[in-house]
């Protein structure tokens, strides 16, 4: 029996903040550091991710799902993964974890799994144990560390921040369904065949009667329509514009403002997101 901690890389800033965070204030604790890989990630969080190996000076563990999306896409009767069914999460993200730590437990070692859950969010469970042995571990909540402080953790460290927050707001699959519109825009601008893949997705799924598209009301195929892309840039713009002008000043900080996307949306776009794949 032994002591193991695991600490989940999502490719997102948060859970690399965090494993900055506890190689730095405990670095003589052992940490496994995994990676639950779904096959369909934008190629700059695997770069991200060996920019971050580098800095920890040891590998994080690929976790692969033993079925790929398109197996549990036809278990799924071709019905999409959405924010109500969150089949995605389930099947690629969530199994692969559980079968990853289950010899572990089986062997009676405590497990430990640290989440990246922020102070100055909502608490979130990342993960409900349901073995006695493995229990989840909060350290920013313990420590009061905000967003700011995670971008300071990744700036001081020199990881910095994964490539693709200079399009999109949070790391998972190409075609996740929290994107905003935008973020559909500017993936078929950088990464064209991952939009003409999550088009395919899509319109088989329709096909096979499923009632949702990747995003809310509006079919891939539409929203990449000329005059509808013009729609959809000018009016994220003008909220970004319109929420910079509403944040306040920090005089500690007169000229750093974290532009960040998650924070800007429109009428017809929701938020949230699976902690486990975004943060």
């Amino acid at each position: 029996m032994a002591d193991r901690h695991v600490l989940g890389i999502s490719g997102g800033k948060d859970s690399a903040a965090l494993a900055v965070f506890v190689r730095q204030r405990m670095p003589d604790l052992n940490v496994e550091y995994f990676f639950t890989d779904t096959g369909k990630e934008l190629p700059e969080v695997y770069e991200f991710l060996g920019r971050l190996e580098g800095f920890l000076g040891k590998p994080i563990v690929r976790l692969n799902p033993r079925r790929d999306f398109d197996f549990w896409l036809r278990e799924y009767h071709h019905f999409l993964p959405s924010a109500q069914t969150r089949w995605c999460t389930k099947k690629l993200k969530l199994a692969p974890f559980e079968q990853w730590v289950r010899p572990m437990l089986a062997a009676g070692d405590k497990v430990t799994s640290y989440v990246a859950i922020r102070s100055d969010e909502e608490y979130r469970e990342g993960y409900t144990s349901k073995h006695e042995n493995l229990r989840v571990s909060l350290p920013f909540l313990d420590a009061g560390v905000d967003k700011r402080g995670v971008m300071d953790i990744l700036e001081s460290s020199g990881v910095g921040l994964p490539k693709y927050y200079d399009w999109r707001s949070r790391s998972g699959c190409t075609f996740c369904f929290f994107q905003q519109k935008i973020e559909w825009v500017r993936l078929k601008e950088r990464h064209p065949e991952a939009f003409e893949e999550a088009k395919a997705y899509e319109k088989n799924a329709l096909e096979h009667g499923s009632p949702f598209t990747w995003t809310h009301r509006e079919s891939l195929t539409e929203l990449e329509q000329p005059a509808r892309v013009i729609q959809i840039v000018t009016d994220f713009e003008r909220r970004k514009q319109r929420d910079l002008a509403s944040r306040p000043v920090n005089p500690l900080r007169p000229v750093d403002r974290i532009d960040d996307i998650d924070e800007i949306f429109g009428e017809d776009e929701g938020g949230g997101a699976c902690v486990v794949c975004h943060k």
